[in-house]
């Protein structure tokens, strides 16, 4: 007969396998624009701020579009499956994980630089120690 400790250690194993294998299916490599064809991918950009943004919290809450540039200064459409974040239009720069369909990147994913509060400031201590 088995013993009860190692049929929870057998649980516990095959728990921590399923974890590691569900959490490695999300891993998106880095790339730009050109290379995100048909592949899950992060692509790191600015916020092509002469360009418009297109966000209808009454009949779409969950979708938002707006134009992004590249590392390669390539620019595409990418329409965010998430409400608009807060403070977007002063993001200094923006990584969005998704994939790229027929010239639009649709992401589920964002993250946002935003300026330092204490950007002024740092400069400021900088230049008096000089």
């Amino acid at each position: 007969m088995i013993k009860r400790p190692y049929i929870i250690a057998a649980l516990l194993i095959a728990a921590g396998i399923f974890v590691f294998i569900n959490s490695s299916k999300d891993v998106s490599s880095y790339a730009n624009f050109n290379e995100a064809y048909g592949n899950r991918v992060k692509v790191v950009g600015t916020l092509s701020k002469d360009k418009p943004m297109e966000y209808d919290p009454e009949n779409k809450p969950n979708e938002f579009s707006f134009v992004m540039k590249d590392d390669k200064n390539v620019e595409k459409k990418v329409v965010l499956q998430q409400p608009k974040p807060q403070d977007f239009e002063m993001s200094e720069q923006i990584v969005v994980t998704g994939t790229l369909k027929e010239d639009v990147f649709y992401a589920d994913e964002i993250l946002m630089k935003c300026p330092s509060k204490y950007k002024d400031e740092e400069i400021a201590v900088k230049s008096n120690s000089i």
